[in-house]
């Protein structure tokens, strides 16, 4: 089995081989374990440069910090809000909801609507419904009825 180098995995890592390269360090990635070791390396390292000055860095970022609180702040631009008229605030949607359903209640339209309902679930009300055997079995002694009555006026 050919073992890959430090340096392709960095490639790889990089995104610097064409497709079929691609396809081929893939394959090998399922079956070696070294080689996992060392991508997992070279990932690690391309992914996270090594800072060369932490002092410098601290130094930049403190030096951006005093700058900005050096600058004078403008104070904040408030804007007059238009007022909505009353009939567009919640306040009054939830109100007339609430003076509705008080209303609704009083004159008994729910009282009516749930007796309403009760008609509508009783059995009476619903169609009775015919099994398919019943059917065939009532057009069937029909047809023979049918037949009997055309035998006998034949008949006399």
């Amino acid at each position: 089995m050919k073992h890959f180098t430090y340096e392709e995995w960095k490639r790889y890592a990089n995104n610097e081989l064409a497709e079929a390269e691609r396809e081929v360090y893939e394959d090998h990635l399922y079956s070696c374990d070294e080689c996992l070791d060392v991508y997992l390396e070279a990932v690690a390292v391309t992914e996270l440069p090594q800072m060369e000055s932490g002092s410098g860095f601290t130094d930049l970022v403190m030096a951006q910090i005093s700058a900005e609180a050096l600058e004078p702040a403008q104070p904040p631009v408030y804007e007059e809000k238009k007022r909505r008229p009353f009939y567009q605030s919640p306040l009054f949607h939830y109100s007339l909801a609430a003076a509705m359903t008080i209303l609704l209640m009083t004159t008994g339209v729910f009282q009516s609507i749930t007796q309403y309902a009760g008609a509508v679930q009783d059995p009476d009300f619903q169609e009775k419904k015919t099994s398919v055997t019943e059917g065939l079995v009532d057009k069937t002694f029909a047809w023979m009825d049918t037949i009997e009555k055309k035998n006998k006026e034949a008949n006399k």
